[in-house]
């Protein structure tokens, strides 16, 4: 699967009403940490079958940012049903953001 361009048009059909749980990765193209966080991202989508990957542009997409509390980028909630069920702030390795899915 490819990785969802998420925005606040798309955001409700693609992980509020998904029937699959979605990893959002907030991100910024400034912030190298999420530069570095990009390929695991990529790699995620390629790999999932069971789930959906996005990433949400926080300068383009300010107030899906503001909703969900995120301060830090880059940050990435894991969603099931709608609800956030899992997060993470800073670089993560591939495994640790798998376990937000689970």
């Amino acid at each position: 699967m490819e990785v969802l361009h998420i925005t606040t048009e798309n955001f409700e059909s693609e992980v509020v009403k998904s029937e699959m749980p979605v990893l959002v990765d907030f991100w910024a193209s400034w912030c190298g940490p999420c530069r570095m966080l990009a390929p695991v991202i990529e790699e995620l989508a390629g790999e999932l079958t069971d789930a959906k990957i996005g990433k949400i542009n926080v300068d383009e997409e300010p107030d899906l940012a503001k909703k969900y509390g995120v301060m830090s980028i880059p940050t990435v909630i894991a969603f099931k049903n709608g609800e956030e069920v899992g997060r993470s702030v800073g670089f993560k390795p591939k495994n640790a953001l798998v376990k937000l899915l689970k």
